[in-house]
């Protein structure tokens, strides 16, 4: 039977601050737990309705009941598996590669949906401004599956951040010059904006060059998502 104290801190743990007080971040789902138990994170512990039903042996996981389970849970209808882990500290690195600014991404799915596409592409590092969703929001963790096991995010302020990088720095811009006509090097930083408002001014006075994904068809429609846009980019700097 799990203590009152311990659900009460597993729930509050649906709140950025609480998080950040406690180093601790919840997620949810069989496959996800599996994922995460086998990155370098480090569990705090693991609950489920059937413990026999994860795969790993070796993973020390206390039964509760669905009720208990459903307490702790931010979902409608739990599914039977989660997790509590300790939030990893970010590595400091210098990248030889490629690595993706977010500036001022607010939608937790999107956040989630770049983390993944970031782990298709062999994309490392992510560096998020301050004001970027947290990425160990339930919805965020979610739409990752498991991805943010494999990236390093940081978050940071960015104008620090693109003053004292030698990379070149592309952002993405409604009236930049296509990608398509663009010759991307080996490394660099590209820089994704808020979902409404797009790359900020500050941001936008650091970049080097300035990225437009063109448009084709009659009918235009006012901007890309933020996701898709990102996959669209990443994929041009892979080929």
């Amino acid at each position: 039977m799990v203590v009152k104290s311990e659900l009460k801190l597993i729930k509050s743990l649906q709140q950025k601050k609480c998080r950040n007080e406690h180093g601790l971040f919840v997620v949810e789902g069989k496959k996800t737990v599996e994922e995460v138990v086998n990155s370098n994170i480090n569990a705090y512990k693991i609950f489920a309705v059937d413990p026999s039903g994860l795969k790993e042996e070796d993973i020390q996981v206390e039964k509760v009941t669905a009720r208990e389970l459903s307490q702790m849970s931010s979902l409608k209808n739990p599914n039977g598996y989660l997790g509590v882990f300790y939030i990893p500290k970010p590595i400091e690195r210098i990248t030889s590669d490629w690595v993706l600014v977010l500036d001022g991404v607010q939608d937790p799915g999107n956040l989630g949906t770049i983390i993944r596409l970031c782990d298709w592409f062999g994309i490392s590092d992510i560096v998020c401004s301050t004001d970027t969703v947290d990425c160990y929001n339930s919805k965020v963790l979610q739409a990752t599956m498991g991805s943010i096991t494999r990236i390093n995010i940081k978050y940071m302020n960015l104008e620090s951040f693109l003053s004292e990088t030698k990379l070149p720095i592309y952002g993405t811009f409604m009236d930049g010059i296509s990608v398509n006509e663009s010759r991307l090097p080996e490394k660099g930083i590209m820089v994704m904006g808020n979902e409404g408002k797009g790359v900020s001014d500050a941001v936008a006075q650091l970049c080097t060059d300035r990225l437009a994904i063109p448009q084709f068809g009659g009918v235009t429609t006012e901007s890309l998502n933020v996701a898709s846009a990102t996959a669209i980019l990443l994929h041009e700097i892979r080929k």
